[in-house]
């Protein structure tokens, strides 16, 4: 089983409740949901949230939905990562995507995942070796350097830091396997953190979302070349 995990959270320094931010209608992370559902290999995808209060107004939202919700410590991710995989059942990878990417692309999703698998990978994505704009990220971690990382985890190390940060630290011991974009696009951020960022998403859902829902990164490329109004994020 293929798990994709979407890391959420309702605070921000920027933009706090963005999460629930409409697109074309929807909250943000019901369409980054619409989105990882049009990936054809992740088998199951879950929420992963904290327990503090800020955070219930999207567990209800999701739960209301029929999305299963994970909730957990704030600042152990180690422990939360686990408690999805213990609670999907039989998982051999997981698909972590974060909460602030509302362009996340079920191609780019299916890649990796193919990636992963047919190289034997530890770790597979576009991550460290960045070629994709950011707001792309996509890491596929094996269930098993996934508990190694976090069995060898002190407390302190598995509260402050992802696991998948500790698996990517150490190339050696986890083998990895890097995406690669046919041309460089880093220079690019379409992470939604600030109001501007949120109004650049909304802009380019209304031009693609209606025509294709599933729209790719090469789409939102095209879109910039003609659009100046959306010309910051192009540059």
């Amino acid at each position: 089983m293929i798990l994709a995990i979407l890391q959420v959270r309702m605070t921000s320094p920027r933009l706090p409740g963005k999460a629930l931010a409409p697109l074309r209608g929807e909250p943000m992370v019901w369409r980054q949901i619409e989105r990882l559902k049009l990936a054809r290999s992740l088998s199951r995808i879950l929420v992963a949230t904290s327990g503090e209060t800020a955070d219930d107004p999207l567990a209800s939202f999701l739960v209301s939905r029929g999305q299963t919700v994970f909730r957990g410590a704030a600042e152990n991710l180690t422990r939360r990562f686990l408690r999805c995989v213990e609670a999907a059942g039989p998982v051999t990878h997981v698909v972590r995507i974060k909460g602030d990417s509302p362009f996340v692309d079920p191609a780019l999703i299916d890649e990796a995942v193919s990636l992963a698998r047919t190289t034997g990978a530890a770790y597979a994505g576009n991550r460290v070796t960045p070629s994709f704009p950011h707001g792309l990220e996509v890491e596929v971690v094996t269930v098993e350097a996934l508990n190694r990382t976090a069995a060898e985890a002190d407390e302190a190390t598995a509260a402050g830091s992802s696991p998948l940060a500790q698996i990517r630290r150490n190339p050696d011991r986890y083998p990895q396997a890097h995406l690669v974009a046919p041309r460089d696009a880093s220079r690019l951020d379409w992470r939604v953190k600030t109001p501007a960022d949120l109004a650049f998403a909304r802009g380019v859902y209304d031009a693609l979302h209606p025509a294709d829902p599933g729209f790719g990164y090469e789409d939102v490329l095209g879109l910039l070349q003609g659009r100046q109004d959306l010309g910051r994020w192009a540059a």
